[in-house]
C-alpha cells in the first residue's frame, strides 16, 4: 500500500460552512461553460473558482483567490493533520439508496513503475498542462483523486463508520442530489488504525488519471529545484479519496457510445454486418434493451439504436479470433474492447486515432440520452453498454494495460470544495 498520512488540509470557515451546498463543485473535467457561469453566479466563494476560473489567466486568477481566501478568513488552515471521512448518499437511476464510503488522506507519489499505485486508463497531454499550471500557482490540490484499495475484511470501513456514528459531521451539503458528508479524524489510535487496515495493499486509480500525473511531475519539478529535498515535503504527496472496493455503495455506471459523421453510413447494412457475429434481437424500446441487457450474461451483449430501430445484439462466436491475440486475458474479457475493436474499427470502419481524438464517437452517461439523439438525428448510431465492473478495472490495472477510453464512471463524482490540499 502507498504511505498515507494524514494532513493539514484548508477548509472553508465553521460560518461559510452554514451554507455548504453553494461551496462545493463537481471536478473540472465534467463541468460545461454553462455549469461554470452557473456556479459562479451561486456563490462569491464556490469552490469552482479556485477549481475552474472564469478569468483570461485562470491559473493566476485561481492562486490570487486562494491567497486572498486564507488572508480574510473565509478559508482557514487546520491546526492539526488529520484523515476525513467522507460519505455520498445518493439513489441510482431506479431511485435505489445509497451509501459510498471513503476517506481523504494525503498519499505519498509513486511512479507507476512501482507497482504501488496502478492506472486504468490513458491521460491526454491537455489536461496534464493545465492541472500542471494550477498545481504551479496555487501550491495547492484543490481536487483529490479517487483510489480503490481491497479490503475484505472491511476494517477501515467500520472504524469510519463507527466514528461517524457518534460524531456530527465537520460539513453535511446536498448538491445534485447527492448528500455528502465529512469527518475529521485526529485521534492518533484511529489513524493509526486505518494505516494499518491497508497495509500490503495496492490503489487502483478509479478517477484522477491526469492529476494523478501531474502530481508527479508536479513532485519532480520541485524536487529538483529543491537541495534540501528530503521527500518529506507536502509536495510529495497527493489529496487522494480511498475506497474500499468491498464497499456496497461503490457503482461504477456505464458510459455509452454516440458514433455521428460516418460517409454513407446505413443502418441496415450495419444489421446484416452485425448478424455474422451476433445474435439479434429486434426490440420494441429502451424498456425492451433494459430487460435485454439485464438478462444477458455475456459481456460482449449491447444495444444498438438508429432512426425507428432499437437491436440487442450478443455475440455468437469466440471472441479471441476476433481481438488482438497480444492483449492481456484481463482485457480481451472486457466488452468495451470487442466493440471498439470488431463493431467500431472493423464494421464501421473507425480508426483508432479517430477514436482518440472523438472525431465520429461522442459519449453520454444515461442512456435515455442515446435515444434522444438519435430522434433528434444529431448522431446516426448509438450503442447502449453494459458497465465495466470494479473486479474488471483492477484486473486490468494489475497487467499494467489500460482500457478503452470512458470506460468506467464511478458515480457520484468526488466534491471540491470540501477541503483543499496546501503543497507548501
Amino acid at each position: 500500500m502507498p504511505e498515507i498520512t494524514p494532513f493539514r488540509a484548508i477548509l472553508y470557515s465553521p460560518d461559510l460552512l452554514k451554507s455548504a451546498d453553494a461551496l462545493i463543485c463537481p471536478p473540472y473535467d465534467v463541468i460545461s461553460p454553462e455549469f461554470q457561469a452557473q456556479l459562479y453566479q451561486g456563490s462569491l466563494f464556490n469552490a469552482i473558482r479556485l477549481e475552474l476560473p472564469m478569468e483570461s489567466d485562470p491559473y493566476a486568477a485561481a492562486a490570487e483567490r486562494l491567497a486572498e481566501w486564507l488572508h480574510g478568513g473565509e478559508l482557514l488552515k487546520e491546526r492539526e493533520p488529520a484523515i476525513y471521512p467522507y460519505f455520498q448518499t445518493f439513489e441510482d437511476s431506479e431511485g435505489r439508496k445509497h451509501t459510498r464510503n471513503g476517506f481523504f488522506s494525503a498519499m505519498r507519489l509513486y511512479d507507476f513503475s512501482e507497482k504501488k499505485v496502478l492506472p486504468h486508463e490513458k491521460t491526454l497531454s491537455g489536461p496534464k498542462a493545465d492541472r500542471l499550471n494550477l498545481f504551479r500557482k496555487t501550491r495547492a490540490n484543490i481536487s483529490p483523486i479517487f483510489g480503490l484499495y481491497a479490503d475484505e475484511s472491511k476494517t477501515a470501513d467500520r472504524v469510519m463508520q463507527a466514528f461517524a456514528e457518534s460524531n456530527e459531521p465537520v460539513i453535511d451539503a446536498l448538491f445534485q442530489g447527492v448528500r455528502n458528508r465529512m469527518w475529521r479524524i485526529t485521534d492518533p489510535a484511529l489513524i493509526t488504525s486505518l494505516q494499518e487496515s491497508l497495509l500490503n495493499r495496492p490503489v487502483y486509480i478509479a478517477d484522477g488519471h491526469h492529476r494523478y500525473d501531474t502530481g508527479v511531475n508536479y513532485r519532480n519539478e520541485r524536487a529538483s529545484a529543491n537541495p534540501s529535498h528530503s521527500g518529506s515535503e507536502p509536495y510529495n504527496f497527493i489529496l487522494t479519496y480511498l475506497a474500499n472496493i468491498y464497499d456496497e455503495g461503490l457503482l461504477i455506471f456505464p458510459i455509452h457510445r454516440l458514433v455521428h459523421s460516418l460517409e454513407g453510413f446505413d443502418p441496415a447494412s450495419l444489421k446484416t454486418r452485425l448478424e455474422e457475429f451476433f445474435a439479434v434481437t429486434e426490440l420494441k424500446d429502451r424498456e425492451a434493451l433494459k430487460a435485454f441487457l439485464d438478462s444477458e450474461p455475456s459481456s460482449f451483449a449491447y444495444g444498438v439504436v438508429s432512426k425507428g430501430v432499437v437491436l440487442g445484439i450478443a455475440l455468437k462466436t469466440d471472441p479471441k479470433p476476433l481481438l488482438d491475440p497480444a492483449r492481456p486475458e484481463a482485457l480481451q474479457r472486457l466488452g468495451l474492447v470487442l466493440l471498439h475493436d470488431l463493431i467500431f474499427g472493423r464494421l464501421l470502419g473507425i480508426t483508432q486515432d479517430s477514436m482518440a481524438k472523438q472525431s465520429n464517437l461522442t459519449y453520454v452517461k444515461d442512456d435515455r440520452e442515446v435515444f434522444a439523439a438519435v430522434d433528434s438525428g444529431k448522431v446516426q448510431v448509438g450503442f447502449v453498454v453494459k458497465p465495466t465492473t470494479v473486479e474488471q478495472v483492477l484486473a486490468v490495472s494489475e497487467t499494467g494495460e489500460v482500457m478503452p477510453q470512458k470506460s468506467t464512471f464511478f458515480y457520484p463524482k468526488l466534491m471540491t470544495g470540501l477541503l483543499f490540499n496546501p503543497l507548501d
